[in-house]
């Protein structure tokens, strides 16, 4: 199990963000997505950031009691990206969601440049599909 990679099941066309973009538009671009979040990079696809679904929630809350908004991604984002290799295993991707609560993590090379995404979603995918090879060729858990 721990042979299987995150490169495996990472998505490689995540929605991404510029630090300069409107929040009205990454809310946008989140929304026709459907991720819960993405990374923000710049214009050398280095992540630099992450901006989540809480982030755009909570300033365009402030938005609405003000009824103006001229907030920008840079204004709200995570600065503290938190980058996973895309060499992690599975089971170590499992683990760390298990206690940390982002839902989704930025996959990114040595250089800190991205190189897509895994969420949750993956991860189940992958555990799942292991399980259910092991079930198939006669392996059974206990």
């Amino acid at each position: 199990m721990h042979s299987i990679k995150v490169k495996d099941y990472l998505n490689h066309r995540p929605v991404t963000f510029s630090q300069d973009m409107r929040i009205e538009a990454a809310v946008e671009k989140l929304l026709q997505s459907g991720q819960s979040g993405g990374p923000v990079i710049d214009e050398n696809k280095k992540v630099i950031g992450f901006l989540s679904e809480q982030d755009c929630l909570k300033k365009m809350l402030e938005a609405t009691y003000q009824n103006e908004s001229h907030s920008v991604v840079s204004d709200v984002m995570n600065a503290e990206p938190f980058c996973v290799s895309a060499d992690d295993s599975i089971v170590q991707m499992a683990d760390r969601m298990t206690v940390n609560t982002p839902k989704l993590y930025p996959v990114c090379d040595s250089d800190g440049i991205l190189v897509g995404v895994i969420t949750r979603a993956h991860v189940l995918l992958a555990l799942d599909k292991h399980l259910h090879d092991n079930y198939e060729s006669g392996h059974r858990y206990v």
